[in-house]
């Protein structure tokens, strides 16, 4: 494994898989173009996965938690504690993404970069301890190089085992109370637009605290103006450990020829980061839903994403994701299951 991982080559995409996906898309039956985004997906999905009639049965759903040392400056409406306590909730299988997950048959696991209390010991988490939550970015980096290399291999790690349980599909989640922020940061520092445009509520906070909120990132962004010119530094100086894991499992994934779905917010912050570090991994990124952090629709035009979901959904967890796994089920057994004209013996459109 090279020094810089990250920037190894991905998967390319099965072209002549993707045409003949177009071309049985023509001959089934229905009108050309009917059923829309989901003929889209269901060819998009053969050229990645490299098989005419694609699926996506299998799916690794991976939760990132990490602290976040900007909580400090008051910017969440939820104390730090929380994240430790979902991370029990996780595995105990009342969260949100622990219900998805059951119902789809998927594989969940928990990775703990690093909370507050590195002594947490969780049955069922995979704690990691790079530190005890991330440096309040408004005064200082929030991560060290060494920390942010940890945690990139970490997400790595999590992709390589989602490769090794033949997974089909990768979903990345965040849990980290002060998260919202970080991803605005990162998101206000590699779009170069004013954090008002991109910050918003997170788990809840009235407009005068989103002022507040906006207020400190602008301060971080004019701190690190002299150490943030390239994405990785970017990552480096506003972004948390779990955000680190999901860009380091993104391209992970893209690297393996893994298909990932994309959750909100924060996870496409870090499918934004992904790409600027790694160009190549954009092809390997669906995208679940369009949330209702204010600075979703943003990122997402960046990445030119078109979403499946559109719920007003700000929870995390991956939540958002897997609400969208059975609307890609389905699109790949529309895709695999229906007669073509011809075997159905039912007369096509005059050419």
């Amino acid at each position: 494994m090279s020094q810089n991982w990250w920037q190894n080559a991905c998967q390319p995409i099965n072209l002549a898989v993707r045409e003949q996906a177009l071309e049985r898309q023509r001959e089934l039956t229905k009108p050309a173009g009917s059923l829309g985004r989901l003929e889209q997906v269901a060819v998009e999905l053969a050229g990645l996965q490299g098989k005419l009639k694609p699926g996506v049965r299998q799916v690794w759903i991976a939760i990132f938690a990490g602290d976040h040392g900007v909580v400090a400056e008051g910017v969440s409406a939820y104390p730090q504690v929380v994240t430790r306590q979902m991370l029990q909730n996780f595995v105990g299988g009342g969260a949100a993404i622990s219900v998805l997950a059951r119902q789809l048959g998927a594989q969940l696991e928990v990775v703990d970069l690093g909370t507050v209390d590195l002594t947490l010991e969780l049955a069922g988490v995979r704690h990691l301890r790079i530190g005890a939550g991330t440096a309040n970015f408004a005064q200082v980096p929030a991560m060290t190089t060494e920390q942010g290399r940890l945690a990139l291999q970490a997400g790595r790690e999590s992709a390589l085992r989602a490769r090794d349980a033949g997974a089909q599909l990768f979903i990345g989640g965040e849990m980290g109370i002060g998260n919202t922020a970080s991803a605005s940061a990162v998101a206000s520092a590699l779009l170069k637009c004013a954090p008002g445009e991109l910050t918003g509520p997170g788990t809840g906070l009235n407009a005068a605290g989103v002022e507040h909120k906006t207020r400190v990132i602008e301060r971080a962004l004019l701190t690190h103006a002299a150490l943030a010119d390239d994405p990785l530094e970017q990552l480096l100086c506003f972004g948390g450990f779990e955000i680190a894991a999901l860009v380091g499992a993104y391209l992970a994934c893209a690297q393996q020829g893994i298909v990932v779905l994309v959750d909100g917010f924060i996870c496409t912050v870090a499918a934004l980061v992904a790409t600027r570090i790694n160009p190549g991994c954009r092809a390997w990124l669906l995208f679940g839903h369009r949330g209702a952090e204010p600075g979703h629709q943003r990122v997402l035009e960046a990445l030119q994403a078109q979403p499946l979901l559109e719920l007003g959904l700000r929870l995390g967890e991956g939540s958002g994701a897997a609400l969208a796994v059975p609307l890609l089920r389905m699109a790949c057994d529309l895709h695999g299951q229906m007669a073509t004209f011809a075997e159905a013996a039912v007369a096509d459109r005059d050419t």
